[in-house]
């Protein structure tokens, strides 16, 4: 053991001060960059924006408690891959407020079941899951398929949305109630689940 080594461990004070040397200089070079970057996540080639019927989707999906049973990140295992796909990319999230990871799986995750059934199946699993899935203990959520999607607030949801960095143009929520005109929430939720995951084409 060297001389200074060991005066080191001798002197409670010099290590001490040492240590928070080490520590702020680590600190340092983890943080100061972060003052230079404009986001700390940027979002993956392909990631767009919800339009207003996915938006709307997604806050039906929220209100009736989807996520309470269905996570929506496929993590880096083999065990996951397979049966979900590709794992998932924290750019693919860049516009979500507030994401919808999870970790309850009483469902399957939901991350990448965008495009893997038709509207109609999503459609008759929503009103009915057993029709489609007979060992399903999922809720039937029939009144969707009813109630008009709401497009009071929409326009000012975008807008706010755009304040934490959702590049929303100004034609785009111009246009946000008219997009849905005539629109049930189960034709907004089925927006919703589609595009989940279909942003970024995985090579298979």
């Amino acid at each position: 053991m060297s001389l200074f080594h060991e005066n080191i461990e001798k002197n409670i004070g010099f290590m001490m001060g040492l240590i928070l040397v080490l520590i702020t200089v680590g600190g340092l070079v983890q943080i100061v960059p972060l003052f230079f970057m404009h986001s700390t996540m940027e979002p993956v080639e392909g990631v767009k924006p919800y339009t207003a019927l996915q938006l709307t989707g997604r806050d039906v999906y929220i209100r009736e408690g989807c996520y309470l049973c269905h996570s929506q990140m496929v993590r880096p295992f083999r065990a996951e891959t397979e049966r979900y796909g590709h794992y998932s990319l924290a750019g693919e999230f860049v516009y979500d407020h507030p994401f919808q990871w999870g970790s309850k799986r009483t469902g399957p995750d939901l991350q990448r079941v965008g495009g893997r059934y038709s509207d109609d199946w999503h459609r008759a699993h929503l009103n009915n899951p057993r029709d489609v899935v007979p060992e399903s203990i999922m809720p039937g959520y029939p009144w969707l398929e009813k109630d008009a999607a709401n497009a009071a607030d929409i326009a000012a949801k975008m807008k706010a949305l755009r304040v934490v960095g959702v590049p929303y143009t100004d034609e785009e929520i111009a246009g946000a109630a008219k997009e849905l005109e005539g629109k049930t929430e189960q034709d907004a939720l089925v927006a919703y689940l589609q595009n989940m995951g279909t942003a970024v084409k995985f090579n298979k």
